[in-house]
């Protein structure tokens, strides 16, 4: 087959993976998009649905010394493996299968019996626990495409996904991983075989299992299309800039909506998105996407469609370099729950030399991002949504200011790339808000976002009628701005 042929990474999510009849799905979307395309697919999968969430309970149980429990808990999650399994595949590949779910639950289980016996799970142990999940459902992912009658290939993502030894939320190292899919990854491409991977998990060049962060499964597949990306662009068959690969993220909705359906009624698909689009609604609350997914696939003009496993007709949302053509001002609106406001105060030495960066120090002391920032002649506002250290920080804090701290709040950000092009948008969007208490207003360098906290209560409130206004009922507002579209 060769590098000439074009490549689709397909990525199914948990809800994709769930079950046996999931995964039967997933293997009649890989055989069409086979098919119908002519494309080559590398497929990688998340967990089973609840089954991350399920392997770090057992590692909080085991660390209790619960050894019963822990016990109960590996069987269990066999158990859901080996059915999924008893309906995938023939005789002729379960024996072998089950043999291979049965070493993995086994090398859990030792991992598990020694985190009970000392008590405590390093951050190497909860990676090595964690990673069962997609070690477990590529294995039979692969084996379901296999009796489907697709030629597949099961990679160890270990052996590909080569990152830092920063456990938990390790990174990933691009050459290595490149050189990585050239002896993994591309033999299986070239032999018409179709490659299946774990998403969310690595391997340290020393060959520690580690694994991404949550949501990690997303990015797993844009590094991998990355690293395919580039070794055809060393391809004699491929002209530079011209390397024919496209990223899709099978999922449980139709696409990116114009607002969180558990909020506002009726939301839209949104059909296209630029990059820029997509990973500000990416960072500020739009759960379809992973924020780090965009970054490899910007860095290459990769495409990036979202689909649904139960839908598969339906169109879904792409995302390219392009400013999408529409006729709303905004592409859509995201949100962020329970954020906490933090205000810090000095009037004695707010403009004085040094003191934003004796502000900030304090956040990344304690590993804390923040989201939003706002200033005045006299104060800096910032949210956080991990609250984890929030007292120390408070603390560090007050040695040099009169801070406050404010919990129960709520981002709301407007998203277009249309705010770039007119500035009056930003004063009508906020126009919109009228009656609603607005705490912090930004926005950012790039004019792409408008972003406003609001209480927690009253985001329901402020996200419905913005929708409304600017989404269901564009028409009006532009009249009212001046603004074409």
């Amino acid at each position: 087959m060769g590098l000439k042929n074009r490549v689709v990474v397909m990525k199914f999510g948990g809800t994709s993976v769930a079950d046996a009849a999931a995964i039967q799905r997933l293997a009649r979307i890989v055989a069409d998009e086979r098919t119908r395309t002519g494309r080559a697919p590398v497929v990688v999968v998340s967990a089973m649905a609840g089954v991350t969430d399920a392997l770090l309970t057992l590692s909080r149980v085991a660390v209790g010394g619960d050894r019963n429990a822990v016990e109960r808990g590996v069987d269990d999650l066999r158990q859901r493996h080996t059915d999924a399994v008893a309906v995938l595949v023939g005789p002729s590949r379960a024996a072998a299968l089950i043999e291979l779910i049965g070493h993995h639950v086994e090398e859990l289980r030792a991992v598990l019996t020694d985190v009970s016996i000392l008590r405590e799970a390093s951050l190497r142990s909860l990676d090595g626990i964690a990673s069962t999940g997609e070690l477990l459902s590529s294995r039979i992912v692969a084996a379901a495409l296999a009796e489907a009658g697709l030629a597949t290939a099961w990679v160890d993502a270990r052996s590909v996904m080569v990152t830092d030894d920063s456990y938990t939320c390790a990174s990933p190292l691009p050459a290595p991983t490149r050189d990585a899919a050239s002896r993994a990854i591309l033999p299986a491409l070239e032999a018409g075989l179709i490659p299946v991977l774990g998403g969310y998990v690595g391997a340290t060049a020393e060959g520690v299992t580690t694994t991404l962060g949550r949501g990690g499964s997303d990015y797993s597949a844009a590094v991998f299309a990355a690293a395919i990306h580039d070794l055809q662009r060393g391809s004699p068959h491929t002209a530079a800039g011209d390397a024919a690969i496209e990223i899709q993220i099978w999922t449980d909705v139709d696409g990116m909506l114009t607002a969180d359906p558990q909020i506002v009624d009726g939301p839209r698909l949104v059909p296209r998105l630029s990059f820029g689009e997509a990973s500000e609604l990416a960072y500020f609350g739009a759960k379809v996407l992973h924020p780090s997914t965009i970054l490899p696939a910007v860095e290459r003009d990769i495409p990036v469609r979202i689909l649904n496993s139960r839908r598969p007709g339906a169109a879904g949302t792409l995302i390219t370099s392009r400013p999408s053509s529409r006729e709303r001002p905004i592409a859509a609106i995201a949100c962020k729950r329970g954020i906490t406001v933090i205000e810090v105060t000095s009037t004695r030495m707010l403009m004085a030399h040094g003191f934003l960066r004796r502000l900030f120090e304090v956040f990344e002391r304690f590993g804390t991002p923040v989201d939003v920032v706002t200033t005045s002649e006299v104060s800096v506002s910032v949210t956080v949504d991990d609250d984890w250290n929030l007292a120390a920080i408070g603390g560090a804090l007050r040695e040099f200011a009169e801070v406050s701290i404010e919990r129960d709040m709520a981002i709301l950000c407007v998203v277009g790339d249309h705010l770039r092009a007119d500035p009056r948008l930003a004063v009508r969007l906020l126009g919109s808000l009228e009656g609603f208490s607005l705490q912090m207003v930004s926005q950012a360098a790039s004019r792409r976002n408008l972003t406003v906290v609001v209480h927690d209560r009253d985001l329901p409130g402020a996200m419905t009628r913005l929708h409304r206004v600017w989404v269901t009922e564009p028409a009006e507002a532009l009249a009212t701005t001046g603004t074409s579209a």
